[in-house]
């Protein structure tokens, strides 16, 4: 078993910025059996779906991932979450209005971002959870959620995205779309998940003030943990893991990866223009509104066999705890 502390930045040019157009940008093959087979607007309403498609369009139209019921944990719910949208699309469940306190989205050359807060106990995070990262690929390779996928149309069409990452808590979210590469960056770096212990405000830069609705276009941030030197080098944090192995003799031994010291603050937070403020973000649908929706029931319906949930949650690699989180 891992215990995870934090970490430091090691210096030196960073191999992801050198070989940045590896990974692809578009996603190839099935939606998955939980889902429809593309991205629609306009489903029905069902509280109790067990899709995993998300799609980040703009401030009104966008989706998370959240427990299927009350009682249970990110860290423990990771492989079987659901999509929850603002709008009704996808056959996902529908964020009530009121559950959304600040939302603040970004557009920029390379990815497309969401982050804000909420009472997000009404989406079955519990109380006090710090929550956790989840990302297309997991422990397994099939993402966390298993079957999770995730679609953009900022560039025009509907368009499946192979690299994205997200964090919700009990008061807070955060969700990148990579849509985009460059000559030196990837959308594997844009979109790197290895810092799940880090949170929001981290991994993902950006405008996080409470109580207010903002769109605006933006500049991209330098990916989760990279540093540029002063001498045209990079430093890259990574967290720092000690387990204990077993050798073929039976022997065990303490292992350590990574360094011992962690930076206080991202590089930089991305410059934004063209900002349009609003008062609010939902769906205006009342009977799903807070004020007109009892406490949720434990009794949440189950997936299809079409759509299984798995009985012993996925841990993904490297963790589930969101660090700075509380308001």
């Amino acid at each position: 078993m891992f215990s995870k502390l934090i970490t430091v930045a090691a210096t030196g040019t960073i191999a992801l910025l050198a070989q940045a157009s590896e990974a692809q940008v578009t996603a190839t093959g099935t939606m998955g059996t939980t889902n429809p087979p593309a991205a629609t607007i306009g489903t029905a309403i069902n509280q109790t779906s067990y899709a995993r498609l998300l799609s980040l369009n703009n401030i009104h139209d966008f989706c998370l991932f959240a427990p299927p019921k009350p009682g249970v944990t990110i860290g423990d719910s990771e492989a079987f979450e659901v999509a929850y949208c603002v709008q009704p699309r996808n056959n996902a469940r529908v964020i009530p209005d009121g559950v959304l306190k600040a939302v603040h989205f970004v557009k920029t050359p390379l990815y497309v971002q969401v982050q804000g807060w909420g009472d997000f106990t009404k989406l079955n995070v519990v109380a006090g959870d710090d929550g956790g990262e989840l990302g297309p690929h997991g422990m397994t390779g099939e993402g966390n959620p298993v079957g999770g996928n995730v679609t953009s149309n900022v560039t025009g069409a509907d368009v499946p995205y192979e690299e994205w990452m997200s964090f919700i808590s009990y008061t807070q979210f955060c969700l990148r779309i990579c849509t985009a590469d460059n000559s030196t960056l990837s959308a594997a770096d844009e979109c790197r998940h290895t810092l799940d212990v880090m949170g929001c405000e981290f991994v993902m830069p950006g405008d996080y003030t409470e109580d207010t609705f903002t769109s605006c276009d933006g500049d991209a941030a330098y990916p989760p943990g990279v540093y540029p030197q002063s001498d045209g080098s990079t430093s890259t944090f990574s967290q720092l893991w000690i387990g204990t192995m077993t050798g073929t003799d039976g022997a065990t031994s303490t292992t350590q990866w990574g360094n011992t010291v962690t930076p206080s603050a991202p590089y930089s937070t991305p410059a934004t223009s063209n900002c349009q403020t609003f008062t609010s973000v939902g769906n205006g649908i009342a009977s799903l509104a807070l004020t007109n929706i009892a406490a949720p029931s434990t009794d949440v319906a189950q997936p299809s066999a079409s759509s299984p949930q798995p009985t012993q949650p996925l841990q993904s690699v490297g963790g589930n705890t969101c660090k700075r989180t509380t308001r």
